[in-house]
């Protein structure tokens, strides 16, 4: 079977049912695992996304589709000669990933026409929905119920390990900085499964943008940054705008030093990896109950004092390397800015 994976989630899907071997075609955002670099680029951006700021990149993005022209450029003509048999692709984002209509565009004069496989999961349920649908698609449906049912069974062994008094504080997942955006469909999902509480959003809805005043009025316990399609070291160009918003200081987990910046892939693609990003959220949310869930050079934490005493544009030498508070000095304090 040849198949041709046009966004990160259904590449990760596809390695993870083993059919890596089978997988012809990607695009220039599908970079795990490893064995990616090795797969033929077909689709890239028309937006580098790592060289622009968001301002920039939400500039350039609306001038595109002011024009009527797609922010992706797929290779027609090679889709054509190597006529794969699967095509996967999505109609939830039109910014993040080449969408199922354009897709189709380009496929219709194909004589064997692929089967194009859309995924638009909206929850955490629906992202194991579509790992079944793509095992299906892919003649592995035996495969991917066995990987979902470990996905599960991961995300069972956190909700087992809740108390039934426990005390959910209130969370925030910060999806883009200027302009200013709330993660949508699965994060709230993913924020609730991992025991926190962010009551403004229900899971299933689009990502949102939102007003400044409406993340200080709800005055998070814990507030995450995972930029989507960012990684830290973009996350760490971005961060001086928040600390530039009025009432920053005023916010408790500002105050507290409970800001995390959190890597991207763990939360913007819903794959097998949501469950990790499920897994990471916990240990922030509830250290006290989890120990070890964070992967190495994954979030990066605000240190609040050193962040008193330096610029706002060197702020994010103030965000380090995250390790549990078991290996923290005892000593815990607040900051009364």
């Amino acid at each position: 079977m040849k198949i041709c994976s046009l966004l990160p989630s259904g590449t990760e899907i596809l390695f993870a049912l083993g059919l890596g071997d089978e997988i012809i075609g990607i695009t220039d955002l599908c970079d795990y695992p490893k064995e990616t670099l090795h797969k033929r680029i077909v689709c890239r951006s028309k937006i580098d996304v790592n060289e622009l700021s968001s301002e920039q990149v939400d500039e350039a993005m609306h001038k595109l589709l002011e024009s009527g022209e797609s922010p992706f450029e797929l290779d027609s003509d090679w889709l054509e000669d190597h006529a794969p048999d699967v095509i996967l692709t999505q109609d939830l984002c039109y910014f993040c990933e080449i969408d199922a209509s354009t897709v189709h565009e380009h496929v219709e004069n194909i004589p064997d026409m692929p089967d194009v496989v859309i995924l638009n999961p909206k929850n955490l349920s629906e992202i194991f929905d579509s790992i079944l649908q793509v095992g299906s698609a892919c003649r592995q449906p035996s495969k991917a119920k066995t990987l979902v049912n470990g996905l599960k069974q991961r995300v069972q062994n956190i909700e087992d390990k809740f108390p039934d008094d426990l005390k959910r504080p209130k969370v925030f997942s910060l999806e883009g900085i200027n302009p200013l955006v709330i993660g949508g469909h699965w994060i709230p999902d993913l924020l609730q499964r991992a025991g926190g509480q962010q009551t403004l959003f229900s899971a299933g809805g689009p990502a949102q943008r939102i007003d400044w005043q409406e993340v200080v009025g709800y005055a998070p316990e814990k507030l995450f940054i995972d930029l989507c399609s960012s990684d830290l070291n973009r996350h760490q160009r971005e961060i001086p705008w928040l600390f530039n918003q009025p009432d920053w200081w005023d916010i408790p987990a500002v105050k507290s030093g409970e800001v995390y910046m959190i890597d991207h892939v763990y939360f913007s693609r819903p794959g097998p990896r949501i469950v990790k990003g499920i897994e990471i959220t916990a240990e922030l949310t509830h250290p006290d109950l989890f120990h070890g869930m964070v992967p190495e050079n994954t979030v990066l934490k605000l240190d609040p004092y050193k962040a008193l005493s330096v610029p706002i544009s060197n702020i994010a030498s103030c965000f380090h390397p995250y390790s549990h508070p078991s290996c923290w000095n005892p000593t815990s304090r607040s900051i009364n800015h």
